[in-house]
């Protein structure tokens, strides 16, 4: 077991109204596999991530890991955003028991943030933040990579250089991936969770299922393309 998802129910108060996203919710992330995590828009996948990552808690239940978990690549909310890139990326060094200096150097190089990384994260801008969660991330050995979306920042040199530095990466660790674009889970994943009914549908024939879900949508071009 990498993941234990166990009678999770969260919710969040909206317009004076309480919506739950999730009702004892149940899943495994076994070790070992590469899982893809699709549905339509408020099935709760960045939620879902967010809850894996323990960046928010939920409102009954538990998650159980045992793995190296990083946070959710382009999701800034583990960071001190008070505290500058340079800090930011210390004090996780630290926590991972990584060389500071060495981290420090790999993140400026790989994020191209040169001298912005001295200033606040709270001035980033959402690319910048982007940037430099991805690359701090590539700086530290997970065992397992939460994605929320392909980065999809920065210029088309930048986009290929995080593609390259994923695939590098999954050599040696697993993914938990959540992404709109079916191309991509159907490339990089090996099993697949649909989320938006009452309850997930997990399947390792990831081409079929993600053709049948793209089907359901009304998505046919895209369908025939998988």
């Amino acid at each position: 077991m990498t993941v234990q998802v166990v009678d999770v129910s969260k919710s969040y108060l909206a317009f004076g109204r309480r919506h739950y996203v999730f009702r004892d919710l149940n899943l495994t992330f076994p070790k070992g596999r590469n899982i893809g995590v699709i549905g339509p828009n408020g099935s709760g996948k960045s939620t879902l991530l967010r809850l894996i990552a323990g960046a928010e808690e939920p409102d009954k239940g538990y998650i159980a890991r045992d793995i190296r978990l990083s946070w959710p690549l382009g999701f800034a909310g583990a960071f001190n955003m008070g505290l500058s890139g340079v800090a930011n990326a210390r004090f996780f060094a630290r926590l991972y028991g990584k060389n500071p200096n060495e981290v420090v150097e790999f993140t400026a190089e790989f994020s191209e943030l040169a001298d912005f990384l001295q200033w606040p994260v709270r001035a980033y801008s959402t690319g910048m933040r982007a940037k430099f969660a991805f690359a701090l991330s590539m700086a530290i050995d997970f065992e397992c990579l939460l994605i929320d979306e392909i980065l999809g920042v920065g210029d088309a040199a930048f986009r290929a250089k995080c593609a390259a530095a994923l695939a590098e990466r999954q050599s040696r660790c697993n993914i938990i991936l959540v992404s709109h674009n079916l191309k991509d889970v159907l490339r990089m994943c090996d099993r697949v969770v649909i989320l938006g009914g009452p309850q997930p549908i997990i399947s390792d024939d990831v081409r079929n299922t993600v053709k049948r879900y793209a089907l359901m949508l009304g998505n046919v071009q895209e369908a025939l393309e998988l």
